[in-house]
């Protein structure tokens, strides 16, 4: 048997259409990737998770918070390939959307920006990590994220 593809996916500011779609695509695909898939760090499949050590690291949403940005770099330490996910991740919006409010709105939205300790700017992945691959979309578009998938699973032998 070959190696299995040691995978996570991680998801942050976003509306997660990206995650729907990829539990949408196991129903499809779950019984092929099962053999070729260690679906190492994937918190909606599964409560013990592990991110050490992974070959590809699938990221949807955009970072807003101190917080977010060390859990991404924290991934990208432990991953050979980063994947970003979605529009979110790739380009930043639309979570991004008030880095463009004018003045008057900012001022407004700042007490709740505070609050929760967000940043004033939100920011794409690759503003942060080195991006190796992305999947656009809002959600994303599943056959690149097959196309995306395929590639690595050859890649490392899977």
């Amino acid at each position: 048997m070959s190696k299995k593809l040691r995978i996570g996916w991680f998801t942050f500011t976003c509306c997660e259409d990206s995650s729907i779609l990829f539990v949408e695509l196991l129903n499809e695909h779950y019984f092929e990737w099962k053999e070729r898939v260690d679906f190492a760090h994937v918190k909606m499949l599964k409560s013990k998770n592990d991110m050490n050590n992974l070959d590809v690291a699938f990221v949807e949403g955009a970072i807003s918070t101190d917080e977010e940005e060390k859990e991404l770099k924290e991934i990208r330490a432990n991953c050979k390939k980063l994947v970003a996910i979605g529009s979110c991740a790739v380009t930043g919006l639309p979570s991004a959307q008030r880095n463009n409010f004018d003045e008057a709105t900012k001022k407004e939205i700042r007490p709740f920006l505070k609050s929760y300790h967000l940043w004033e700017k939100v920011k794409k992945l690759e503003e942060l990590v080195n991006v190796d691959d992305s999947v656009p979309g809002c959600p994303m578009d599943t056959q690149l994220f097959l196309k995306v998938l395929e590639k690595y699973l050859k890649e490392f032998g899977a």
